[in-house]
């Protein structure tokens, strides 16, 4: 009997901020972005690892406050910084370097009035290039906020969000299951979610705990998860 044709049944991405899940471990960090426009001069840094959540946190906070979003590295382009004067800005992964005079400027235009700057990054301020002296200075200075690996609360939470978005119902005990097997980041939570809705369609059988060891049994030398 030829398979029936599968129905992408979807439900809405978790990506507002009522989705971000707040536990003991990044409870501080929330904290420190809710205080906006109080941050000291006007910045902000929300340091973590590669799937604690930064991005999201940092674009709900970017919708809210109608910020100018810009991405540091290879091509990043500010434009003319005093014509942001006055505006919130987020410049996403800024440990991989932006123009000094520009970045500068825009530490400087922070605390105007109406203005503000979040920065995203893996590393410290202290860390990330700079050659020019007076913004090394500044980069040093900068109040962090720190989001950690997710933790049990968060993990959970994004493993039953990530399965709600596919209209998928887990047996109780594959969530205990999957916490102890998979790598502590939103990245892999979500791909496991997939590849396991993938395995029970080609399967034709539920999700359950059953069905992951199944999969980690057979895929696990391959299964590469996560960044």
């Amino acid at each position: 009997m030829a398979r029936q044709l599968r129905l992408e049944l979807r439900g809405p991405s978790s990506a507002g901020r009522e989705d971000f899940i707040v536990s003991p471990t990044n409870a501080d960090a929330v904290r420190a972005l809710d205080a906006w426009p109080s941050w000291y001069g006007g910045c902000l840094v929300l340091i973590g690892p590669s799937g604690s959540g930064k991005s999201h946190l940092a674009r709900t906070w970017a919708m809210r406050v109608g910020a100018e979003i810009f991405t540091a590295g290879k091509g990043c382009d500010f434009t003319a910084p005093g014509a942001l004067q006055g505006r919130p800005i987020l410049v996403e992964d800024a440990h991989f370097g932006a123009p000094d005079e520009a970045l500068f400027h825009l530490i400087n235009m922070a605390g105007d009035p109406g203005g503000g700057l979040l920065m995203t990054a893996q590393a410290a301020p202290r860390t990330w290039p700079a050659n020019l002296p007076d913004l090394r200075s500044r980069l040093n200075a900068l109040p962090v906020a720190e989001l950690p690996p997710p933790d049990d609360a968060v993990l959970e939470g994004l493993l039953r969000n990530f399965f709600r978005e596919r209209s998928i119902t887990p047996s109780d005990d594959l969530i205990p299951y999957l916490l102890k097997r998979i790598e502590r980041s939103a990245l892999s939570a979500r791909e496991i979610v997939e590849r396991l809705d993938e395995a029970a369609y080609a399967d034709q059988k539920p999700v359950t705990r059953a069905l992951a060891r199944h999969f980690f049994e057979n895929e696990g030398e391959t299964f590469d998860i996560g960044e």
